[in-house]
């Protein structure tokens, strides 16, 4: 353990001394040295284990080590250089691998210095017998032993190259090299740390550097490390470039840069006097930054939020008039805040006197965003079909969020009673999620909306949050919006609002799918209990047809067909291991908390002999809950996890990871998302030509199926929502794959309404 978190047993570790812990574990575990500065490495499972496979980063290779295909295939390194660094004059010798043989930073000093202490280090490891770890017979095993080397040397500050030295005679191959330039008031000093050494037949790793590091200190003590910054050129960069980078240096201008590096990354020291300066530059084979806590502003922080109404249920339940009111003093508010900013900017604040320009236009989008506000508003004052839609939102996302905490409480006291989580503080809409709503409702109530018809110059609105602030929550009340005003339009051209995909939601990575997929679904059962009270009160205007949640991930994730849960759940109940895909996504009911087991609460209906389902039900042991086998048997929970079931059964709500869309061009079953269906089998569901089934289904007694045949159906409509999370992961290869289909994806989910293409409306 570190001992920072023993040094009081009798009181647990704060959070800040876990984070700090595992970073250093981490840290350790990549880069090294794990076991201590004189460490030996083995594996007794693999003799053979090299160090370059223990360790991963913060490795230079020789000058002409050689790189297996298979090495390639699985390694990525190399590092970018700023056209601004010039570093073309020979200063970094070619490697002729593809693993760096060198790397360093570029900093900047006031011109009074005169010099500076540079210090390098690195681990060499050794193939040697053990000091410690012996075999059966008592012999010392052979290990990698690690030595520590390394050096400092005094750079004079003078323009011209920095003379090569090696910092360790015991490796003389390994040197540093550099280069000083004078421009105005600074030097800029350039520093690398090269492997010049030839790679050995045997005993590669020797000639390997593990553990490198450089680090430039002032000698008297002093912070001499400047702000290290370029002037973009508007004359190279493109303008829309060239535009984004100076409004990203106006919102950054407070944040000092003191070093850019090369092949690695590079951390400082900073003076606590003066920020803005640095006593130390170093290496980082592992960037860290530590992202501060954003919270949403409260009354408490800008006087008159609390004349604004926050709590779901009672958005969803007062008189028109009074929410109204109420939700006209946002965009208020916000431009009473545009308003101080423009007199801050017009003003003589010094940071801001070279982005005089760039503040006015960050400022005029405000504008642009405060008057969207103010249009969702006056559609919810002229259309009773938007207003609708806006109640039943937020009745769905009240009952999400204290189900969603009911849930959570549950699993740990059994005894919690629902009451003592409906309460306001738990149901309240933060003001700049119900402002992004606001924002984004005229193009969901409006199908002729710019943004809907409008394909060159639409809007695709993106909620920059960081993590955890409640980006998804913005989400899921938009998603409820567009699946509330879809049923409430109804059929429109030929097309139903009530059946098909009104919402696909998208992820990149299949971990952050499953986790949104619990706190949707509860959104998703919050929407059909809506919809069940109301038909039990005989009003159907949220439809006969279940709002419903999908789930489509790859096949060794979930189930492709209905006939693999089934094989699946055969498996299961005969205590067979079945490692393949699997329908039990979730292990505990979105609604209630109770745990889902996959033996007892999950049944497959076979196409054969019965309706071709994998039923989920909550695992509720007295029944009570609504999506328990007793009060749902030919529903349960409002899931699909199968393929097959999701083509047929067309989820409200689609969830999916972006490599999934990778198989539209041969699997065409997929068109069936976007509403294209010809027909409907009522035991079996929706049809399409690449549907198999009979055209008609005797009656099957035994198994309670009533005779049954298709009907032929026009189109669906497809999609009108689709919210890309976490899209700042979509980036390099995944991103230009991404980039191909969303042009297909674009393309399938338009249609044609009164003369007008319409397509989906786009945030993330």
């Amino acid at each position: 353990m570190n001992p920072s978190l023993d040094q009081n047993p009798t009181s647990p570790p704060t959070p800040w001394q876990i984070r700090k812990e595992i970073k250093e574990l981490v840290m350790q575990d990549l880069v090294g040295p794990a076991r201590g500065e004189k460490e030996e490495v083995f594996d007794t499972l693999s003799p053979n284990l090299r160090v370059k496979d223990r360790y991963l980063t913060g490795i230079l290779a020789p000058s002409e080590a050689e790189i297996l295909p298979e090495e390639m295939e699985t390694r990525e390194f190399g590092g970018d250089y700023g056209e601004e660094d010039e570093l073309d004059d020979g200063l970094i010798p070619p490697s002729g691998s593809y693993m760096p043989s060198s790397m360093g930073f570029t900093c900047s000093v006031h011109k009074d210095t005169k010099e500076l202490i540079l210090k390098a280090s690195w681990g060499q490891y050794k193939r040697e017998d053990s000091s410690v770890e012996k075999d059966e017979k008592g012999k010392p095993i052979r290990v990698w032993k690690r030595y520590p080397r390394g050096g400092t040397q005094k750079i004079l500050l003078q323009e011209g190259p920095i003379a090569r030295f090696s910092p360790d005679s015991r490796q003389p191959q390994v040197y540093v090299q550099g280069r000083v330039r004078k421009l105005d008031d600074l030097w800029f000093i350039s520093v690398f740390l090269i492997n010049g050494q030839k790679e050995k037949d045997r005993k590669k790793d020797e000639s390997w550097l593990f553990q490198t590091r450089l680090e430039l200190s002032s000698a008297d003590g002093s912070s001499p490390f400047c702000s290290h910054s370029y002037s973009l050129n508007p004359e190279v960069f493109p303008l829309a470039e060239y535009q984004e980078e100076r409004s990203m240096d106006m919102l950054y201008r407070n944040y000092v840069q003191f070093a850019v590096g090369h092949g690695v990354s590079v951390g400082s020291k900073a003076d606590p006097q003066n920020p803005k300066r640095a006593k130390a530059i170093f290496t980082q084979a592992i960037p860290f930054y530590e992202v501060p806590l954003t919270q949403p502003p409260t009354h408490k922080d800008r006087p008159g939020l609390d004349e604004i109404l926050l709590d779901m249920k009672v958005l969803a339940e007062e008189e028109k008039s009074k929410v109204l009111s109420s939700l006209e003093r946002l965009p208020s508010l916000y431009q009473d805040w545009i308003q101080e900013q423009r007199k801050r900017l017009n003003g003589s604040n010094e940071d801001l006197e070279d982005f005089k320009k760039e503040g006015k236009e960050n400022l005029d989008r405000c504008e642009q965003a405060c008057q969207r506000i103010q249009e969702g508003i006056d559609i919810l004052k002229q259309n009773h079909v938007a207003y609708a839609a806006f109640q039943f939102m937020n009745q769905a996302m009240a009952l999400q969020r204290t189900h969603s905490l009911y849930a959570q409480k549950r699993r740990k006291d059994p005894k919690i009673i629902f009451a003592s989580v409906d309460q306001p503080q738990n149901r309240r809409w933060y003001p700049f999620q119900l402002a992004f709503i606001l924002m984004n409702l005229a193009s969901l109530a409006d199908l002729h909306h710019g943004d809907r018809t409008d394909e060159d110059r639409a809007v695709a609105d993106l909620l920059w949050f960081p993590t955890g602030g409640g980006k998804t929550e913005a989400y899921l009340g938009l998603a409820a919006y567009a699946m509330a005003i879809r049923r409430l339009q109804g059929e429109l051209e030929g097309r139903s609002g009530e059946e098909g995909v009104a919402v696909l939601m998208r992820y990149t990575l299949r971990v952050l799918t499953l986790q949104q997929f619990q706190r949707a679904s509860a959104l998703i059962c919050a929407c059909e209990k809506i919809r069940r009270d109301g038909v039990k009160k005989g009003d159907l205007k949220w439809g006969k047809e279940p709002f419903r949640i999908g789930l489509w991930l790859g096949g060794s994730t979930t189930p492709n067909h209905n006939a693999d849960s089934h094989e699946w759940l055969k498996r299961q109940r005969g205590g067979q291991e079945f490692r393949e895909s699997s329908p039990h996504q979730i292990t505990f009911c979105p609604w209630c908390g109770s745990e889902i087991h996959p033996g007892k609460h999950i049944e497959v209906e076979t196409y054969k002999n019965g309706r071709c389902r994998t039923l989920i039900f909550c695992g509720d042991p007295t029944g009570e809950c609504l999506f328990s086998q007793r009060n749902s048997p030919k529903e349960g929970l409002p899931i699909l996890v199968v393929d097959e079931e999701i083509y047929r059964r067309l989820p409200s709500l689609l969830i999916a990871t972006v490599d999934k869309f990778a198989q539209m061009p041969w699997n065409g079953k997929t068109q069936m998302l976007f509403g294209y269906i010809t027909g409907k089998c009522k035991r079996h569901g929706f049809r399409s030509p690449e549907i198999e089934d009979s055209d008609s289904h005797p009656a099957k007694k035994k198994f309670g199926l009533e005779k049954d045949k298709t009907i032929l159906k026009s189109p669906l409509r497809p999609p009108d929502l689709i919210i890309q999370d976490e899209l700042h992961l979509i980036s390099g290869p995944l991103g230009s794959m991404v980039g191909l289909y969303e042009t297909a994806v674009n393309g399938l989910s338009s249609w044609s309404y009164q003369d007008k293409k319409v397509f989906p409306k786009i945030i993330a």
